[in-house]
């Protein structure tokens, strides 16, 4: 016990000199729905140790743990379990695919709707292979429902843009696109047959010390 509290007492005077003195260095990877999550705690962090200079390096989502090994990375940010024993990852949030459409959409004022009610549908997709999307496709082969992904872009805010000028419609990480459902510019639509949920972990590598940067970042996530 008097071990533990020497340990988390250094710990807690290591903090406190980086916030007051240090100017350390954290470098964290994560793609681009994971870097919108980022985002919030970003601005608190740099308010408690505003002489750390923090960089987000965006990074496909299947390569961040290869990254963290190889040294390229303090922490990453993954919507999946890495499953490597080389690394450790920690749950610091629960997010859900959401189904979203335009205001002007046919469905727009239905509550719930059937993967059958889909299967005409211009779906707008992400051009990066992720866990979930592989899970929206089988999904939709088991009902036997077709799925028209028509147009595939790059990155999150096009797709948004596009399902907003009633283009298509899409499933996005929910955080994704909270703003836009409370503002009303899109309209979230529940599918029975669908309930993805994601689990953004943080992930640092087991046999590797954390900076106090990094100690300090997963202290104000956990």
């Amino acid at each position: 016990a008097r071990r533990f509290q020497s340990l988390e007492q250094e710990l807690d005077n290591s903090l406190a000199e980086l916030r007051d003195n240090s100017a350390g260095r954290l470098v964290i990877g994560a793609n681009e729905s994971t870097t919108l999550y980022l985002l919030r705690h970003i601005e608190r962090y740099r308010e408690l140790y505003p002489k750390v200079k923090v960089t987000v390096r965006r990074s496909l989502s299947s390569r961040i743990p290869n990254e963290l090994l190889d040294g390229n990375l303090e922490l990453g940010v993954i919507s999946y379990d890495p499953s490597d024993e080389r690394l450790k990852s920690k749950v610091i949030y629960s997010d859900s695919l959401a189904f979203v459409v335009s205001p002007k959409h046919r469905l727009a004022h239905r509550k719930t709707v059937s993967i059958e009610d889909l299967g005409s549908e211009t779906f707008i997709a992400h051009n990066v292979v992720s866990p979930y999307r592989e899970v929206v496709i089988r999904t939709f082969r088991e009902r036997k429902v077709p799925l028209g992904i028509d147009v595939e872009m790059p990155t999150i805010d096009t797709i948004r843009k596009l399902v907003q000028n009633n283009l298509g419609v899409a499933f996005l990480p929910r955080m994704c696109v909270e703003q836009e459902i409370e503002q009303k510019t899109l309209r979230e639509v529940r599918v029975k047959e669908m309930h993805l949920e994601r689990k953004i972990r943080l992930v640092y590598p087991t046999r590797r010390g954390l900076s106090h940067a990094a100690t300090a970042f997963l202290q104000l996530v956990a």
